[in-house]
């Protein structure tokens, strides 16, 4: 049975032989998407650019771990992740916030950003505190729980929670202080 590999499988096959032009195409397909990644989490263009440096070396390095090819893509956003929630831990402390925990806002209407420019929501969130727009981040871009990021984190599943909450409010409030400003 013939296997037909697609190219990110041959161009990870090459840039683990140590195909420099591999690895630059690897480098071409993934640095934007992993760039963004990198800018949600550290919340700087600076920080971004040097945290993605480093997991792009660290997964050239360690081609030779990933087993699967075709799975390549999955295997770098982890690194990537990871090397953005450890530099930011190194950098601030967390807000210690009521670990009261509420699934949504009792006046909270459901769906409310769906109107949202995407884009504006984007810049908000770029202003919100480290701590709680991490754990946003990872919460809703990064498809984490509560448990996997107190982990990630090394805090209480509560204060994730709470730090989630308080992102959300304050997104909501920068968002709807947007809209009244701009019309």
């Amino acid at each position: 049975m013939q296997h037909n590999n697609t190219i990110q499988e041959h161009l990870v096959i090459k840039a683990r032989n140590g195909d420099r032009d591999a690895r630059a195409g690897l480098y071409r397909l993934y640095v934007k998407a992993m760039y963004n990644n990198c800018i949600r989490i550290t919340g700087n263009k600076t920080d971004a650019e040097d945290v993605l440096q480093d997991a792009f070396m660290y997964a050239f390095e360690h081609l030779g771990a990933i087993k699967n090819p075709a799975a390549f893509g999955g295997w770098l956003r982890k690194i990537v992740v990871s090397k953005a929630i450890r530099f930011c831990k190194t950098g601030f402390k967390w807000d210690e916030l009521d670990d009261t925990y509420n699934d949504r806002d009792a006046d909270e209407e459901p769906g409310w950003w769906t109107t949202i420019n995407m884009e504006a929501a984007h810049e908000v969130i770029k202003t919100l505190p480290n701590g709680c727009r991490q754990v946003f981040i990872l919460f809703v871009f990064e498809d984490f729980g509560h448990k996997e990021i107190a982990e990630s984190l090394g805090i209480s599943e509560s204060t994730s929670k709470s730090q989630y909450q308080r992102a959300r409010k304050l997104l909501r409030e920068r968002l709807t202080q947007q809209i009244v400003a701009n019309g």
